[in-house]
């Protein structure tokens, strides 16, 4: 991974067909650090990544190219049921069939933002330093995911202390009133950014916090291409902020 974005060099432009390959690189940059702060195994090959978190976590797998070969498929596939906990596959290309697993999958838009500025945000948005604050934004983004495998709550669990001292990554908060009221994460690597699990608290819903959050976490990175994984709730508010649909992501998640 690169160091944090005021000290990246810069890239040139990424084009839409290039967006799948960046955000690949991306999410496994992010989840080697979330790995490594977590003290977790990590595989890396050249068409995967994967990180496997124990039970409760569960195992991430990030697709890395279009062309898995078929040694490669099948040392995914061992990992995937051999996995204690759940499994999550993110395949950015849409180009990795895994029904012989007996996953479900659906598609999510792969999205880029062109390096430019961007607005202030309403709200107060912190980038997280204190362990309060991480814990914080760890219980938002528990509460605004769903993330039942996570509960009880065990602090550090999902976000290790040790993870907003890995490069590239910070993660931030959007307070009202002085409440902590959403978070996300983004991360800088090879002069690209992205966003993830960008959550707002249900006491908080329809009151500006996504906005204000994104709009926090972007002016870091306004001079990078950006890029995210959108859900279909969070796709308006991503295109009124400059993104543009770029390929489709096919995420696949094992069976309860």
């Amino acid at each position: 991974m690169t160091t944090r974005s005021s000290s990246v060099e810069r890239p040139a432009a990424v084009t839409l067909a290039e967006a799948p390959l960046r955000q690949a690189r991306n999410s496994a940059a992010l989840w080697i650090a979330t790995g490594r702060a977590r003290g977790h195994e990590v595989v890396r090959r050249r068409g995967f990544v994967a990180v496997d978190s124990g039970e409760r976590a569960g195992m991430r797998v990030l697709v890395q190219e279009p062309d898995l070969d078929p040694g490669e498929l099948a040392e995914m596939s061992e990992l995937v049921r051999g996995a204690a906990g759940p499994v999550n596959v993110e395949d950015p290309f849409g180009a990795t069939d895994l029904g012989h697993l007996g996953m479900r999958n659906w598609q999510m838009p792969v999205m880029l933002r062109p390096p430019g500025p961007v607005g202030a945000p309403a709200l107060d948005v912190i980038r997280v330093r204190r362990p309060e604050d991480l814990q914080a934004a760890e219980r938002l983004v528990i509460e605004g995911f769903e993330l039942d495998g996570f509960q009880p709550y065990s602090p550090g669990e999902l976000f290790p202390a040790a993870l907003i001292e890995q490069p590239g990554v910070d993660v931030f908060v959007a307070l009202i009133d002085g409440v902590p009221a959403g978070a996300g994460v983004t991360v800088v690597d090879e002069g690209v950014g992205s966003h993830y699990w960008v959550a707002t608290s249900t006491a908080f819903r329809s009151r500006g916090v996504g906005r204000a959050l994104m709009l926090g976490s972007l002016a870091p990175v306004a001079d990078l291409p950006v890029t995210l994984t959108a859900s279909k709730l969070g796709r308006p508010l991503y295109e009124s902020l400059g993104y543009t649909v770029a390929a489709p992501s096919t995420w696949w998640a094992s069976t309860p």
